[in-house]
């Protein structure tokens, strides 16, 4: 019986379309913690930069009647609250893991704090599809069978992070910019010498993996949940940062390992009427994680500066 239903699960196309949805949510804070960590900064903030974007973007979008403000409103979130991982890590050296944990608990302490206050009490009710982030539809393409739904009936902020994982895979391998970016994260002093301004690659570093987290938020509360609750990133951030890891630090490889979580995700959701205990099921995502990790990876060879402080030799 629970093969069977298994079987029509993995070869119905809603799975697939969930799939791909789930995993171009991680895929966004996962090409964040990239882009920060592949200029030598630890970023383990991303849930915490998800969640404030959840948060604001969902506040924003209320109290504007307007669901693109509330997206901006998610990315602006996201990248001041990774500027203050950038100053505490960058300009004060302090330890990156810490600042990351720290920021992780802030923004969860935060979004506790201000939601009944905001609300009232009554919580965030769901959101009308005026406030939603809005499914496109790509005319005749869309009617294909099983390719249709798959491919071309997706949210736009997924074509969106496709555009951008072609844009940061081009940047950072195929642009001087991007050669800058590597060369801060492997070899800073040198960089420095030829004129490099490590501290400002740093910062813009650590603020766009706040940008991109903020949007991953503002997809999971005003796209796919379409409302806020508690919490309600409840791990992606770290499983975002599992994938980066399980990617070799490279974005193709990123949005493969995203993929494999985004399955794990799907499976999740979609086998709660097997008998099997919904909460054995929710840790599907994080067994993926673990397997993929130790078993699979091998070893993951890190920028060479990533997570050592930087002081230009100037000071």
């Amino acid at each position: 019986m629970f093969f069977q239903i298994l079987m029509r699960v993995l070869l119905s196309s809603d799975f697939w379309q969930a799939a791909l949805q789930f995993g171009a949510l991680l895929l966004l804070p996962a090409l964040g913690g990239l882009i920060s960590e592949r200029s030598g900064v630890i970023n383990i903030a991303l849930e915490g930069l998800m969640l404030i974007g959840a948060y604001v973007g969902v506040m924003m979008a209320i109290a504007t009647n307007n669901v693109w403000l509330g997206l901006l409103g998610a990315m602006i979130a996201g990248g001041l609250l990774a500027l203050v991982h950038a100053i505490v890590s960058i300009h004060f050296m302090a330890n990156q893991t810490v600042s990351g944990i720290a920021i992780n608990l802030a923004a969860l302490g935060l979004t506790n704090f201000l939601l009944p206050i905001q609300t009232q009490g009554q919580g965030v009710k769901a959101l009308g599809d005026a406030l939603r982030l809005p499914q496109l539809h790509w005319g005749p393409l869309a009617n294909i069978p099983f390719i249709g739904p798959v491919l071309f009936q997706q949210n736009i902020i997924f074509y969106l992070a496709l555009l951008i994982l072609v844009g940061i895979h081009f940047l950072l391998f195929r642009t001087n910019i991007g050669l800058r970016i590597r060369a801060v994260g492997e070899h800073p002093h040198a960089a420095d010498t030829a004129g490099v301004n490590v501290r400002l690659i740093r910062y813009l570093c650590v603020v766009s993996s706040g940008l991109l987290s903020g949007i991953a938020g503002a997809f999971l509360s005003l796209g796919i949940a379409g409302i806020f609750n508690q919490n309600m990133t409840a791990g992606q951030g770290y499983i975002a940062l599992a994938a980066m890891i399980f990617g070799k630090y490279t974005p193709f490889g990123a949005a493969g390992a995203c993929l494999i979580f985004g399955i794990g995700e799907a499976l999740s959701s979609r086998l709660q009427d097997t008998g099997v205990s919904a909460n054995l099921l929710s840790i599907l995502p994080y067994v993926l994680t673990l397997i993929a990790l130790v078993g699979l990876v091998g070893r993951t060879i890190a920028p060479a500066a990533d997570g050592i402080p930087y002081e230009p030799a100037s000071e």
